[in-house]
């Protein structure tokens, strides 16, 4: 079922896209800010306590700012695309192998916490709901083919679930889930405080912005 949920959440935001092209962004800079707030408050209640009680504090440290700067890293090849901001040209006709990639491994690496902590899916599911729509709407008004486009966010949308099915079934990930966890925490960190700071125009606070990342805030507390 968590499988199931995570791929239609993406599928669903891919055929909604094509069907209804929607133009406005504003909603969609609104739950940006939710799913900014929600993953982030998430992390911090759910995930950060627990690999601290489980490993040395600062190893578990070092492997957070590692997941921090291997965000980072990826983001210089899917041009911000896991935050909402697809920095790509639409004339572009072949397909962005490195933008693919680059969201296929973040993708991988969000399913991993998924087996030991199951509050973190509705994190990652309300996460991948609006990057799911700017994709597609990026996608659809692309030169890239359609065949390219629905390949594109099929395997998309079976990548989370690959990472939290290989955590089940590798030793080496169970093994070593507290640092492992931990650098994922680093990459939940670095794209919800940048989806935080980037879901608004000019990088302002407005009022309707604050209720949304108040309101996911609070939800995730009572989860």
């Amino acid at each position: 079922m968590t499988y199931f949920l995570l791929i239609i959440a993406v599928l669903l935001s891919f055929v909604f896209v094509i069907i209804a092209k929607p133009k406005r962004k504003e909603g969609l800079r609104l739950l940006l800010a939710f799913s900014g707030s929600f993953l982030l408050a998430l992390t911090l209640f759910e995930l950060l306590p627990s690999v601290y009680e489980q490993s040395d504090p600062k190893i578990i440290g070092i492997f957070i700012m590692l997941g921090i700067l291997l965000q980072i890293f990826l983001e210089f090849f899917s041009k911000g695309a896991e935050h909402g901001h697809v920095h790509l040209n639409s004339d572009e006709r072949n397909f962005p192998w490195l933008v693919f990639i680059s969201l296929c491994i973040h993708s991988f690496l969000e399913g991993i916490p998924v087996n030991q902590n199951n509050d973190i899916i509705y994190g990652i599911l309300v996460h991948k709901i609006p990057i799911a729509l700017i994709l597609s709407i990026f996608l659809v008004g692309s030169k890239i083919s359609f065949i390219s486009g629905t390949l594109f966010m099929v395997f998309f949308s079976v990548m989370t679930p690959l990472g939290s099915f290989a955590a089940s079934k590798f030793d080496f990930i169970s093994n070593y889930s507290a640092p492992i966890t931990a650098l994922v925490i680093g990459v939940f960190l670095h794209i919800s405080t940048v989806i935080l700071f980037e879901s608004s125009e000019g990088h302002t606070f407005n009022i309707r912005k604050l209720t949304a990342i108040v309101l996911g805030t609070v939800i995730a507390y009572f989860l």
